[in-house]
């Protein structure tokens, strides 16, 4: 179905149609928190006000009844929340005695805050190219990637932080085993990924975060469960573990005052868990959403005949989207500039692989090498994904979609 939503009388009639709008093009943001804030203003409002009330701001009851509510929706013994998702990823290599001179395999293709996690603590990240349809890192790559170093390199490496990028688990299994062939620590960055998914050949379903020693998450606002600021956890279900992040989290002080080891202010906020707490109630809903708009987008595209465009692959069992990121065969840049002028708001995650960032230069990676990565970086485009977009808005972005494939003959 073609239409165009300056030229169509408003009407609903069934399941094929959809709400259309005379007049102006629509605005379409690539996330807009206030719907959200809408519609949960009134929780947030009376936990809050329990925090004010309380004036307990830092760690406290809230953020232990968040922390036991995390561990529990990710299938996890325990939780510790911590400052930011950033930190819940050093926090961790700081656990596991990540330092000067060790290696830790990642993903070059992800947030900056993966390696740069890495980097502060001295080690080195050692990058291993993603696979081209779920832009996670690639099992057979890392296989290859560890058979060509020497015998004093395979020794140096410590620990793989797997990214669950987009919403989608890593490909664990084969992760896992590697990891225990090689006895590296698993810290999941499971940022963008509360929820999602992974079945196993023989195994039961796990949830990102409750298959390494560590899983990390970002409570960053633009999260499918996200805070007024920032804020992160990691779970695990390991006691020692466990007991040695609450230690860290607060500069490794032991008793009050007393240090056994250099922790960091890693302390979360009773204001953020209390948000959080409120908003989880309502995540199963949002990500059903998410789930459900995703569908909507995959049946447009088709029945659209839109076939220069390859869309998020469900591979693993649950896909959670926290993006919906579309790979353009040709002109991605043309294409986002024409949606901005139609009012709809996109994104390139990420413009430029972190194998090429500039400041890891000194590493020595040079444009080829993780060619999945770069193409990724060139070719794909997220699209507006949100829990409260409208189904006309989804209409509205694949008809200016289907209109810059006719303008340019795509």
């Amino acid at each position: 179905m073609v239409y165009r939503v300056e030229e169509v009388p408003l009407s609903f009639s069934n399941d094929d149609d959809i709400l259309r709008t005379r007049g102006n093009a629509l605005k379409v943001p690539l996330l807009d928190l206030k719907r959200q804030y809408e519609a949960v203003r009134d929780e947030i409002i009376e936990v809050t006000g329990e925090v004010f009330r309380s004036q307990q701001f830092i760690l406290g009851p809230k953020v232990d009844e968040l922390e036991r509510s995390i561990a529990r929706y990710c299938q996890c013994s325990f939780g510790v929340g911590v400052s930011s998702g950033t930190d819940a990823l050093l926090i961790s290599l700081m656990a596991a005695s990540i330092g000067i001179g060790d290696l830790v395999i990642t993903s070059p293709y992800t947030f900056f805050a993966t390696a740069g996690a890495i980097v502060r603590l001295g080690a080195t990240p050692l990058f291993v190219d993603i696979n081209e349809q779920t832009y996670n890192i690639d099992p057979s790559r890392l296989e290859n990637s560890l058979s060509l170093l020497n015998e004093e390199q395979r020794a140096r490496i410590r620990a793989i932080i797997p990214v669950h990028l987009f919403g989608q688990c890593a490909d664990m299994e084969p992760i896992l085993e590697v990891a225990k062939r090689y006895h590296l620590a698993v810290i999941e960055d499971a940022a963008q990924a509360i929820g999602s998914e992974y079945q196993s050949k023989d195994g039961p379903v796990k949830r990102a975060g409750s298959m390494g020693e560590y899983g990390c998450f970002s409570f960053f606002p633009s999260k499918n469960l996200g805070a007024f600021g920032d804020g992160g956890m990691v779970t695990t279900d390991s006691k020692e573990v466990y007991d040695r992040l609450r230690i860290m989290r607060g500069h490794g002080s032991s008793p009050k005052y007393y240090h056994k080891v250099v922790g960091g202010n890693f302390r979360l906020d009773a204001l953020q868990a209390a948000i959080l707490i409120a908003k989880l109630r309502h995540l199963d809903d949002w990500t059903r959403k998410r789930i459900e708009n995703a569908t909507l987008y995959r049946r447009l595209f088709k029945e659209e005949g839109l076939d220069g465009f390859t869309l998020p692959l469900e591979r693993e069992k649950r896909h959670i989207y926290n993006q919906f990121v579309i790979k353009v065969k040709a002109k991605r840049d043309e294409l986002r500039q024409f949606l901005g002028e139609k009012g709809v708001g996109t994104e390139v995650y990420y413009p430029v692989p972190l194998h090429l960032q500039e400041c890891f230069g000194y590493l020595g990676y040079k444009a080829g090498d993780f060619p999945a990565a770069e193409e990724a970086a060139a070719k794909t485009l997220a699209l507006p994904i949100y829990p409260e977009l409208r189904e006309e808005e989804i209409f509205y972005v694949v008809d200016i979609i289907k209109q810059f494939c006719v303008a340019r003959k795509y």
